[in-house]
């Protein structure tokens, strides 16, 4: 079993205020960080939570605003000024090449560690062993991605008594079998479905960006553990939301109740908003698990109930 731990560094939009940063969310997979964005601060903030620069990283940016990217170099000059000697993969909207390039080279500051920047385009962005994340166009005023975090099943539930009845003896068969490989028992195949149950799913994050709502967002994210969404506006702005670019709480509500998502996150709050509290009461009216996030808001995404 993995860890899977939401860190929310910056929960404001466009403009800081003093009980939040500039948009960023973190995900610890086990010791893993997949860092969702960077504003303006990011890299204090990733301090001020622990999370440490020298551990295996992922950064992905969903679109090119200042308050998403600007805090990327940041991260990079406080990796290189803390040795880092590890490689950095980075993603980003067409461009993230040539904005990094540009920007170290202005800034004159040398990386001790290599970068692999790429570019994103929808469907699989990352396909690791144990996850993939997922990129979809999302509806906003330049081109921006939102992201699906997605872990591959899991192997189903192991029962001891069956490995026994086939003859298998305790110890590193039993191992292999329990992490879905075949194994050969004299002259015999056991395969791991004749000791194992159904697999089981794994968790699924979903991260909006700045986004309108719509119906293709809305199947991207079917049935997530989480989603966290674009709620810069109540209900009341919902002019202003359209205008933006932008979506209302009771939209990002109605988005993760057609999707099946079990929790919905909002973030990405206006200034204008110094308590969040009725922006949590609108939402919940369309969907029933709905909380805030809030700078430095931890949470622990547990594996679904078989």
């Amino acid at each position: 079993m993995v860890q899977l731990r939401l860190v929310f560094l910056g929960t404001s939009s466009s403009v800081p205020t003093i009980e939040r940063g500039l948009p960023s969310i973190a995900i610890m997979r086990g010791n893993e960080l997949l860092l969702f964005d960077a504003g303006e601060g990011t890299q204090r903030q990733m301090v001020k939570a622990g999370l440490g620069f020298n551990r295996k990283t992922k950064i992905f940016i969903t679109h090119f605003h200042g308050d998403h990217i600007l805090g990327l170099l940041g991260i990079l000059q406080t990796m290189s000024m803390l040795n880092r000697d590890r490689s950095l993969d980075i993603y980003g909207p067409r461009g993230i090449i040539g904005f990094l390039k540009h920007n170290i080279r202005y800034l004159k500051f040398g990386l001790t560690f290599q970068i692999n920047v790429n570019e994103v385009k929808e469907g699989i962005v990352v396909n690791e062993k144990d996850y993939c994340v997922k990129a979809c166009l999302a509806e906003h005023s330049v081109r921006t991605y939102s992201y699906l975090l997605e872990e591959h099943d899991r192997p189903g539930v192991f029962y001891p008594e069956k490995a026994l009845k086939l003859g298998i003896p305790k110890g590193i068969l039993w191992s292999k079998l329990q992490n879905g490989e075949s194994i050969k028992l004299g002259d015999k195949i056991v395969t791991p479905d004749q000791v194992l149950g159904p697999r089981r799913p794994g968790r699924k994050i979903g991260i909006s960006g700045d986004t309108r709502p719509n119906a293709k967002l809305s199947m991207f994210f079917s049935k997530a553990d989480v989603i966290i969404f674009d709620s810069t506006y109540g209900d009341e702005y919902s002019d202003k939301a359209k205008e933006n670019m932008h979506s209302t709480c009771v939209e990002a509500a109605q988005l993760a109740k057609d999707s099946g998502a079990n929790l919905l996150i909002l973030t990405h709050f206006s200034a204008r908003y110094e308590d969040v509290s009725n922006l949590v009461s609108q939402a919940l009216k369309i969907h029933p698990n709905v909380i805030a996030a809030s700078d430095q808001l931890v949470i622990d995404v547990p594996y679904r109930n078989p």
